[in-house]
C-alpha cells in the first residue's frame, strides 16, 4: 500500500510538471488530458484485443484440425479393408473397387491438416502418416498385380493381411496426431488462462493510472484557472477601493494571463489618466469627461470575476474560455493604446464582447441582436460611446423587466451622410414622468454628468457627443412604460 502512494505521489509530481505548462492555453491543456486518457485506454484495448485474437486464431485452428482428423479416423481402415475383402473374395472386380479413391481422398483431407498446422510436431506426425498411406497404396498395388495375375488366394489374403497392417497403422497415428493436437488445445486454454488473469491485472494498473491522471490533471488545470482568477478578482476589488497601484504576475501565457496584461495595463493607463486630470486645470471639464470614459465599472469586472471562478470551479471549461475571451476582448478595445478615436467596427467589437458576458451571467433573460451596415465599420467613432447605452438598457430596461427580454444594436448611414446608431430593447420602460426628467437632463448642458444610478451613462454620452462633434447631434430618446425604450445617436461620417 505504501509502495502505490508512494507511485501515485510521483505520478502526480511529474503529472504537475507536465500539465501546466507556461506556453500552453487552457484549451490545449484540457484537449491534451483527454487525449491522453483516450491513448492509455486505446493502447490497453488495441494489445488486448489483438493479444485474444491471435490466442483465438490458435485454438479454432487447434479445433478444425481435430474435427478433421477425427473424419478420417476410424474410416480408412474399415472402409480400406473391407473393399480389399470384397476384392480379394472376388465379389467385386479390383477395376471398379474403390480403393485408391479412398487412399487419395485421405491423402488430400491429410495434406488440408498439414497446411493449418503450426506445430513442427504436428507436422512430422503427419508426414509419417502420409509415408504409410504410400505404403498402403503400395501393398493395393500388388494386390492388384496378383489379381491380374490370378493368384491363388492364400497368396492374395497374405497381401490383404499386410493391408490390414498398415491401415491399422495409419489409424494408430491418426490417433497419435488427435490426442497431440488436444493436449496442444489444453496447452493454449491455459495459456489464455494466464493471459486473461495477466490482462485483468494490467487493467486494474491501467485503471489506476487513468484514475490518478484524470484527478490530478483535473486538480492542476482547475488551479491553473481558478487561482489567477482569484487574484484577478483580488486585483479588481483593491482598484474599486482606489488602490491602481496594484498589479498581478502573469507566469503562465494563457488567455487569463492575457486578461492579467490587459488589467495590469488598464490600472497604469487609469493611475496615467487621474494624474494626466490633475496636472490639466486649464481644461477641467473635458479632462473630467476623458477619465469617465477610460473608467471601468469595477462592479462589473468583480461579478465577471466571479462567474468565471464559479464556472473554473465547476469544470465549465468552455464556457470559462468563451468569458475570459470576450473579457480580455472587451479590456482591449477599452485601452485601445490610449486613443481616443476607434473604427466603428472595434466599438461594435467592444459591445458584442460585453453583451456576451452579460449574456452568459444573465442567460435566462438576455437576448441581443446586432445588425450594423458594413458600409460604416470602417468610419471612426469615439471610443465608449455605445457601451453605455447598451449597460443602460441592460440594467435599467431589460433586468427590471420580469422575464427579461432583447437588446437590438442597429447602425446605419443616413441621407445626409450621418451615422444613425439605435439601442432597442423591450424592457420596462420610462413613465412620461421620468422620460421628460432625463431629456430635461439632457438638455442642460451647463451640468456635468449626475453622479447616481439612473441616467448616468445617457448623460456622459449625450455630453461626450457635444463636445466633440457640435451641439447639433447627441442622443434622443422614446421609451413607452412596459413596452421599451429607443435610444437613438448620431454623428457626422468620416471624422
Amino acid at each position: 500500500m505504501k509502495n502505490v502512494q508512494q507511485a501515485a505521489s510521483r505520478l502526480y509530481q511529474n503529472l504537475k510538471k507536465m500539465i501546466p505548462n507556461r506556453n500552453m492555453t487552457i484549451r490545449s491543456k484540457i484537449v491534451i488530458s483527454f487525449a491522453t486518457v483516450i491513448l492509455m485506454m486505446s493502447c490497453l484495448n488495441i494489445v488486448l484485443m489483438f493479444s485474444s485474437l491471435k490466442y483465438n486464431a490458435q485454438y479454432d485452428t487447434i479445433v478444425t484440425n481435430i474435427t478433421d482428423a477425427n473424419s478420417i479416423n476410424g474410416v480408412v481402415k474399415s472402409s480400406i479393408d473391407a473393399e480389399m475383402w470384397d476384392i480379394v473374395a472376388g465379389k467385386i472386380n479390383f477395376e471398379d473397387g474403390r480403393q485408391y479413391e479412398i487412399i487419395n481422398e485421405t491423402n488430400e483431407s491429410i495434406r488440408k491438416i498439414m497446411n493449418n498446422v503450426s506445430s513442427r510436431d504436428s507436422r512430422i506426425r503427419l508426414d509419417v502418416t502420409l509415408r504409410t498411406m504410400k505404403t498402403l497404396k503400395h501393398y493395393v498395388d500388388v494386390m492388384g498385380e496378383q489379381i491380374k495375375q490370378k493368384k491363388k488366394v492364400a497368396e492374395n489374403e497374405k497381401v490383404l493381411e499386410e493391408i490390414r497392417s498398415v491401415s491399422a497403422l495409419v489409424e494408430e497415428d491418426i490417433q497419435e496426431f488427435i490426442l497431440y493436437e488436444v493436449k496442444s488445445a489444453e496447452a493454449v486454454k491455459q495459456q489464455i488462462k494466464q493471459n486473461v488473469s495477466r490482462w485483468m491485472a494490467t487493467n486494474v494498473f491501467v485503471l489506476f493510472i487513468v484514475l490518478v491522471f484524470s484527478v490530478s490533471a483535473a486538480w492542476i488545470i482547475s488551479g491553473s484557472i481558478s487561482n489567477p482568477i482569484k487574484e484577478l478578482r483580488q486585483m479588481a476589488a483593491s482598484i474599486a477601493e482606489g488602490n491602481l497601484n496594484v498589479r498581478v504576475e502573469h507566469k503562465n501565457h494563457d488567455e487569463i494571463a492575457s486578461l492579467g496584461i490587459s488589467l495590469n495595463m488598464m490600472a497604469g493607463e487609469l493611475e496615467e489618466l487621474i494624474q494626466k486630470s490633475i496636472q490639466e486645470q486649464e481644461n477641467l471639464k473635458k479632462s473630467e469627461l476623458k477619465a469617465l470614459q477610460a473608467q471601468i465599472n469595477p462592479h462589473f469586472l468583480y461579478n465577471t470575476l466571479d462567474t468565471i471562478v464559479w464556472m473554473a470551479e465547476a469544470n465549465k471549461s468552455e464556457q470559462v474560455i468563451e468569458i475570459v475571451s470576450a473579457l480580455s476582448n472587451f479590456f482591449r478595445i477599452t485601452l485601445s493604446k490610449g486613443r481616443d478615436w476607434i473604427d466603428i467596427r472595434d466599438e461594435v467589437e467592444h459591445i458584442r464582447s460585453y453583451l456576451i458576458i452579460q449574456k452568459i451571467r444573465y442567460r435566462d433573460i438576455l437576448d441581443f441582436s446586432i445588425e450594423v451596415d458594413e458600409a460604416i465599420l470602417g468610419y471612426k467613432i469615439l471610443k465608449l460611446t455605445l457601451q453605455p447605452l447598451v449597460e443602460n438598457a441592460l440594467y435599467h430596461g431589460i433586468k427590471n423587466r420580469r422575464f427579461g427580454g432583447t437588446i437590438i444594436i442597429k447602425g446605419s448611414k443616413t441621407e445626409d451622410d450621418r451615422v444613425l446608431f439605435e439601442i432597442i430593447d423591450n424592457g420596462i420602460g420610462m413613465t412620461e414622468e421620468k422620460l421628460a426628467e432625463l431629456q430635461s437632463e439632457l438638455e442642460n448642458d451647463d451640468i456635468l454628468p449626475a453622479m447616481k444610478e439612473s441616467g448616468f451613462g445617457l448623460s456622459n454620452v449625450h455630453k461626450r457627443i457635444k463636445l466633440y462633434y457640435g451641439k447639433d447631434y447627441g442622443l434622443m430618446l422614446k421609451s413607452e412604460y412596459n413596452k421599451g425604450t429607443r435610444i437613438s445617436l448620431s454623428f457626422p461620417c468620416g471624422r
